[in-house]
């Protein structure tokens, strides 16, 4: 990456610049405001504010859309809080470790990159919701800890995120599947909001042992599977009806079709009733519940 390091203090650009190269920074030095206006694009900004008789807020203005750390002496309304309001994204205050600065550097560079993968997602999900007619008495119901049974998968996640917007905080998502689901648990306290998926998909014993480990936290759990029954004591609702998936503006694909009936009525018709509305044999029953992760109670 690129570096500007704009310095009058000829002995600390320098010590900057040997540190920043020394880690595979490319750095170029330059001593006014004048020719730092002059530079093309540069990644990472490092602007003094006491380079004596020039106005720095030129060079916030040209660099906006790089990454500008300011170099102050003193900590001011003119040195931070109104270069903050132009756009800087942080400052560090003379004297100082050039391993601090560097720290800083690469704490912004995380921030950046979280923020921009945070957006992509954000704007993934909610074109993925876009369709679904997700009502507000639904999102207030959820009131942690609490069960959650649906048939559709995608009808909980939307509920989910617009519950996450509601309390301005994500749960840790965890899908009980996993090998390590038990350990991802307990590394969390009883006040940590955890939402857990695929409870259907798991055997009577591993579902034995994930409902001891959340007795008494602070949950949002939930199935496809709406006849699922559970021994904690926790509310339980259930958020869809037969003709739930329909009204949020989706079309089921064959897949997504065949194993929405399976997990609705698979307690409600022996395997030949089943396999014959479905129109398959009872061995392609068998091996969609294996693709599909779907345990049929016994």
């Amino acid at each position: 990456m690129k570096v500007l390091i704009v310095e009058n203090e000829i002995y600390l650009a320098q010590s900057i610049s040997s540190k920043l190269t020394e880690i595979g920074y490319t750095c170029k030095i330059v001593a006014t405001i004048k020719e730092a206006l002059n530079e093309e694009y540069y990644d990472i900004v490092l602007l003094s504010t006491n380079i004596s008789g020039q106005n720095f807020h030129p060079a916030i203005e040209k660099y906006k859309n790089s990454l500008i750390i300011l170099l102050i002496s003193y900590i001011s309304n003119d040195t931070v809080s109104k270069p903050f309001k132009m756009g800087i994204n942080d400052y560090i205050l003379k004297p100082f470790m050039v391993e601090e600065l560097i720290r800083k550097i690469n704490h912004l560079f995380e921030y950046r990159r979280l923020k921009n993968e945070n957006l992509f997602y954000t704007k993934y999900i909610e074109n993925n919701f876009k369709n679904s007619s997700i009502k507000s008495t639904e999102v207030k119901k959820i009131i942690p800890p609490i069960f959650i049974k649906s048939s559709y998968q995608k009808l909980i996640d939307k509920i989910m995120y617009e519950y996450s917007k509601t309390i301005k905080t994500s749960p840790v998502f965890i899908a009980l599947d996993c090998a390590n689901a038990l350990e991802e648990i307990e590394k969390y306290d009883d006040k940590t909001l955890l939402y857990l998926v695929n409870l259907q998909k798991l055997k009577r014993t591993e579902k034995a042992k994930i409902l001891s480990s959340i007795e008494g936290k602070n949950i949002i759990l939930c199935t496809t599977d709406i006849n699922e029954q559970i021994d904690l004591d926790i509310t339980v609702i259930t958020l869809d009806n037969y003709n739930k998936i329909y009204d949020n503006g989706d079309i089921l694909s064959i897949d997504d079709y065949v194993k929405y009936i399976i997990q609705s009525f698979q307690n409600n018709f022996t395997d030949t009733e089943l396999s014959k509305k479905l129109g398959i044999s009872r061995k392609s029953l068998w091996e969609k519940r294996k693709k599909y992760g779907i345990n049929k109670k016994k």
